[in-house]
């Protein structure tokens, strides 16, 4: 179903597809849990090219790799690689497309990935282009909540932080709508959800509101999606400081949210939760971290055929 396919974003999936990748990430996670010896990808490479800073995603992709007996080659930073001498992302991707049977693609520019599938035969996965997309986060956040929740559907939750330029939230808030679940976005004013994808969300029959109201919001909420103000997007210094800490989930937050609501964070923090939040049961972020693994996994043997 997914043989061949690049994974630029998730308005790309089907309900049926999504099931697949759920299933397949709890299959591959069963498998690492007895600890078996997995040879899916065994004679595949994969080329890990990150221009931007990149820990978890890079490290997990792969991790996820190596544990499906696939061999790795890494991009060189790219102040050193030949980006820095001016090649166009178009040519690297056509290079690279001769070295690798998968391609694992992250830059600053918005629509990278995409140009980079335009180029290369091989699949192309996104692992995060500017403030665009951020999809394989998006499906291992939807693997989590399956997790934490049991299920996927029927739930509210609550985007909270910086909503203009998190890929990841705009990623996830298009899953949320495929399953019918009901959104709250809360942000500051300036950092809120660009109305083109609130107004599609809208279109596409997502149920969305906004504010500017966390306890309300959270009131109401099965889970909360934090996430932090990204410095990197920013070219005024003086903004990012004004707004850097405007909502900050603390145990007194929690004790005022929905009874037994889920946060999750797709990391790193800041100063947006409190340290003393790791110890609530509900904190998921570092299980949502783990759980890249596994999703991670999934996405490479599908599209290399070998699920």
């Amino acid at each position: 179903m997914l043989t061949g396919r690049d994974i630029l974003t998730t308005k790309q999936f089907s309900i049926k597809e999504l099931d697949l990748i759920l299933k397949t990430a709890t299959r591959f996670e069963q498998a690492l849990k007895e600890k078996r010896v997995l040879n899916n990808l065994d004679g595949c490479i994969v080329a890990s090219l990150f221009f931007e800073a990149s820990t978890r995603t890079r490290l997990s992709f792969e991790a996820a790799a190596l544990r499906l007996s696939g061999r790795v080659i890494s991009m060189p930073e790219a102040a050193v690689s030949s980006l820095a001498k001016g090649e166009s992302i178009a040519d690297t991707a056509k290079t690279v497309d001769g070295y690798a049977d998968v391609i694992v693609i992250r830059h600053a520019q918005k629509g990278s990935a995409q140009t980079a599938a335009d180029y290369a035969a091989h699949p192309v996965i996104n692992g995060g282009d500017g403030s665009g997309q951020h999809p394989t986060q998006a499906l291992l956040d939807l693997y989590t909540i399956f997790k934490e929740t049991g299920d996927v559907s029927g739930l509210t939750i609550t985007l909270l932080g910086d909503l203009k330029n998190g890929r990841t939230v705009h990623s996830l808030s298009y899953l949320m709508a495929k399953y019918g679940n009901r959104m709250i976005f809360a942000s500051p004013s300036s950092l809120a959800m660009p109305a083109e994808i609130t107004a599609e969300l809208k279109s596409l029959g997502g149920d969305v509101s906004e504010t500017s109201d966390v306890d309300e919001a959270l009131a109401e909420s099965d889970i909360v999606y934090v996430t932090r103000i990204q410095r990197e997007r920013f070219e005024d210094p003086a903004e990012y400081e004004r707004l850097k800490g405007s909502y900050v989930i603390d145990m007194k937050t929690v004790a005022r949210a929905k009874k037994g609501i889920k946060i999750l964070h797709p990391l790193p923090r800041v100063d947006e939760i409190a340290t003393e939040v790791d110890a609530y049961e509900g904190a998921t972020y570092f299980r949502q971290a783990h759980n890249s693994i596994p999703t991670r996994m999934a996405l490479l043997a599908l599209v290399t055929g070998r699920a």
